[in-house]
C-alpha cells in the first residue's frame, strides 16, 4: 500500500493505492449493480467456514473459557446442530433469532443456520421484551435460539405464532428444547445450496426515529467485509481476536467472527468487557488483533496494569464509532510500540467497513477514518444529487458487493436509503486529495447556529485532545433567536475543571460561533448503544431538549 499523488479515477480523486492481494473483477450484482468483486471467493457463509474447516482442522477455532474448538470440532458440531434444526422443521430461507451472549453457542448456531441455508436473525441481550417481540415478529422468526435466563423477555407462544421453535442455552427454561438436544441428532442432512446474493443475516437498526428496520445482509455482502478485514489490515492464517463488542452486533459478528474464520482463525470470547479481564485473556491467548470503541481504549489506558502481561502478539487495534484522541494513540504507542491503532468507519447497511486507515498510516490519518475499502466505490453528493470536487463536504454515498440490496420488506425505505445501489449514509464528509475520507457530522446532527453550521464532532475532536477531558459530545440546543445553539456534554478527570475552561480551550482553537453555549457535566460516561456510538437523543432528552 502506498500514497501516489493525485491521479483521476472515474471522475474522482484516488491518490492512496491497495496492496493486490487479491485478484479483482467487475460483476452484476442484485441484478443492476456492477462493482468490483474478489475473484475467487467462497460461495457462501458456510461454504467459507468450510473451507477452514478442511484445511485447518487442528486449529482453535474458539475459545469460551474453559471450552475450546479446534475447527475438526466445530466442523462435527455445527453438522449436528444443523441436522437438529433440520429435523424440527427448519428450513431454507426461514429467520431463526439468536438472542445470546458472546459465547461459543453462537458461532456454532450461526453457522448451522447457514448451513441449513435459513438467516440469522441476531438480537442485543440488553433489548427491551417490546423490541424482541417486534423483531420476532416483522420477521416472522420461526425459530429463536436464547439465553436461558433472558426467557421473560421471550415472547409468550401466543404473542408469536410463528415461532415454531424454541431453543435454550445455558440451562433449561420453560416450553423450550435445550441447546444440547438440538446438537445431539442422529440425523445427517446435506447443507442446503444457496445463491451468494440470498439473505444470510437480518440486523436491526437502532430505530432512533420510529421502529427498527432490518438490514438484510446477503452472503456476499458478508464475504467481502470478511476479505476486506483480511486485506487492508494484512491478516494472515491463525489470527486470533478476542470478542469483547457484541456479537449480535455486525462488528463482533462480521469484524470479528466471519473475519476469523475467513483466515482460519480464533475467535475469543468475552461475556462483557472488564479492562483486567480484557489484558489478562489478550495475553494468555496470545492475540493478535481486535476491534474496540474508543471509549474502551481510554478505559485501558485509565485502569490497565500491563506489568507481567505479554501482549507483544497484539499487532492490530481497530476502533470506530467515534474519534481516537491523539493522547490515546500516543499513550498506547508508548506501552505498546508494535500496536497499529486503526480507525474504520463502517455500518450495517455495509456489512460493517467502508474506509479504513492503513497499517502504518495511523499518525498520517490522525483526522481521517481512512481510504475506502479495495472494492468499495465512495461517492461526496450534495443534496441534489451531484458530486462534489475534492475537499468540499458532503453526504456519503457508499457501493460496493458488500453493501446491502435493502430491508427486510421495507420497499420505502429501501428506495429512500439506497440509489442506483449507492446506500445514502447520513453522514456528512469530504474527500481530500490523497482520497482520505474525513467525518464532520450526521447530517441530522448538523448544528446551525443563525446560519452558520457547526460539525459537532469538530467541536468534540478538539475537546477530546484537552488533557481533563475523558470523553465529550456536542448537540444542538433549540433558540429563539438563532435557531439554534451549542451544548456540549463532558466527562471530566477532575470535578474542579469548570464551564470557563471548557469555553477558554475552545476559544483557542476554534472560531468563536463554535464555542460552547451550554456544558453539562456527567458524572457517568456517555450513553452508548452496544455498538459503541453515542446516543445523543439521550443526551437531549436528559435535560429535556
Amino acid at each position: 500500500m502506498e500514497f501516489l499523488g493525485k491521479t483521476e479515477s472515474e471522475g474522482g480523486p484516488l491518490a492512496f493505492r491497495w496492496e493486490e492481494r487479491f485478484p479483482k473483477r467487475r460483476e452484476l450484482l442484485f441484478g443492476g449493480r456492477v462493482v468490483p468483486c474478489y475473484r475467487d471467493r467462497p460461495g457462501s457463509i458456510y461454504a467459507m467456514a468450510k473451507a477452514a474447516m478442511e484445511r485447518a482442522r487442528d486449529a482453535e477455532a474458539v475459545v469460551d473459557g474453559e471450552r475450546r474448538l479446534s475447527y475438526g470440532d466445530l466442523d462435527v458440531l455445527v453438522e449436528r446442530v444443523a441436522s437438529g434444526l433440520s429435523a424440527r422443521g427448519i428450513a431454507k430461507g426461514d429467520r431463526v433469532a439468536l438472542l445470546l451472549v458472546n459465547r461459543l453457542e453462537f458461532v456454532v448456531a450461526f453457522l448451522a443456520i447457514s448451513r441449513v441455508g435459513a438467516i440469522s436473525v441476531p438480537i442485543g441481550t440488553r433489548e427491551s421484551g417490546s423490541n424482541i417481540a417486534f423483531i420476532l415478529g416483522n420477521c416472522r422468526a420461526s425459530a429463536v435460539i436464547f439465553e436461558a435466563d433472558l426467557i421473560g423477555r421471550v415472547p409468550a407462544p401466543g404473542e408469536a405464532p410463528d415461532l415454531k421453535l424454541r431453543v435454550c442455552v445455558g440451562g433449561p427454561a420453560a416450553g423450550a428444547e435445550e441447546f444440547d438436544a438440538v446438537a445431539a441428532s442422529e440425523q445427517r442432512s446435506a447443507p442446503a445450496v444457496v445463491s451468494e446474493e440470498d439473505g444470510a443475516v437480518i440486523l436491526y437498526t437502532s430505530g432512533t426515529t420510529g421502529q427498527p428496520k432490518g438490514a438484510v445482509l446477503s452472503h456476499v455482502n458478508i464475504i467481502h467485509s470478511s476479505m476486506h478485514f483480511q486485506e487492508c489490515w494484512n491478516y494472515e492464517s491463525g489470527e486470533r481476536s478476542v470478542l469483547a463488542v457484541p456479537a449480535s452486533h455486525v462488528t463482533g459478528l462480521v469484524a470479528i467472527i466471519t473475519s476469523m474464520i475467513q483466515v482460519a482463525g480464533c475467535t475469543i470470547m468475552m461475556r462483557s468487557f472488564d479492562v483486567a479481564a480484557y489484558l489478562e485473556l489478550a495475553s494468555r491467548e496470545r492475540m493478535t488483533t481486535t476491534v474496540l470503541v474508543p471509549a474502551m481504549y481510554n478505559l485501558i489506558l485509565l485502569r490497565g496494569d500491563f506489568s507481567g502481561l505479554d501482549l507483544s502478539s497484539w499487532r492490530i487495534g481497530g476502533f470506530g464509532g467515534a474519534p481516537m484522541p491523539e493522547s490515546s494513540i500516543e499513550a498506547m504507542a508508548e506501552r505498546l510500540p508494535d500496536l497499529h491503532l486503526l480507525n474504520a468507519y463502517g455500518s450495517t447497511e455495509c456489512a460493517t467497513i467502508i474506509s479504513v486507515v492503513p497499517v502504518g498510516h495511523t499518525r498520517q490519518c490522525l483526522d481521517s477514518v481512512g481510504a475506502a475499502v479495495p472494492c468499495g466505490d465512495l461517492r461526496i453528493m450534495d443534496d441534489d444529487g451531484r458530486e462534489l470536487p475534492t475537499g468540499q463536504a458532503g453526504e456519503v454515498w457508499v457501493r460496493g458487493p458488500m453493501t446491502i440490496r435493502g430491508y427486510w420488506e421495507r420497499e420505502d425505505a429501501t428506495r429512500a436509503s439506497l440509489v442506483d445501489g449507492y446506500w445514502r449514509s447520513g453522514d456528512i464528509g469530504s474527500v481530500d486529495a490523497d482520497g482520505m475520507l474525513r467525518l464532520f457530522d450526521r447530517k441530522i446532527d448538523v448544528i446551525n447556529r443563525g446560519g452558520y453550521k457547526i460539525y459537532s464532532i469538530e467541536v468534540e475532536n478538539v475537546l477530546s485532545r484537552h488533557p481533563g477531558v475523558v470523553e465529550v459530545a456536542a448537540v444542538s440546543h433549540p433558540d429563539a433567536v438563532l435557531g439554534e445553539k451549542l451544548h456540549v456534554f463532558v466527562v471530566r478527570k477532575d470535578a474542579g475543571m469548570d464551564e470557563d475552561a471548557i469555553r477558554d480551550y475552545c476559544r483557542a482553537h476554534l472560531a468563536d460561533y463554535k464555542v460552547p453555549d451550554f456544558v453539562t457535566f456527567l458524572t457517568e460516561g456517555l450513553p452508548r448503544n452496544p455498538n459503541g456510538k453515542v446516543l445523543k437523543r439521550s443526551l437531549r432528552d436528559c435535560i429535556g431538549l
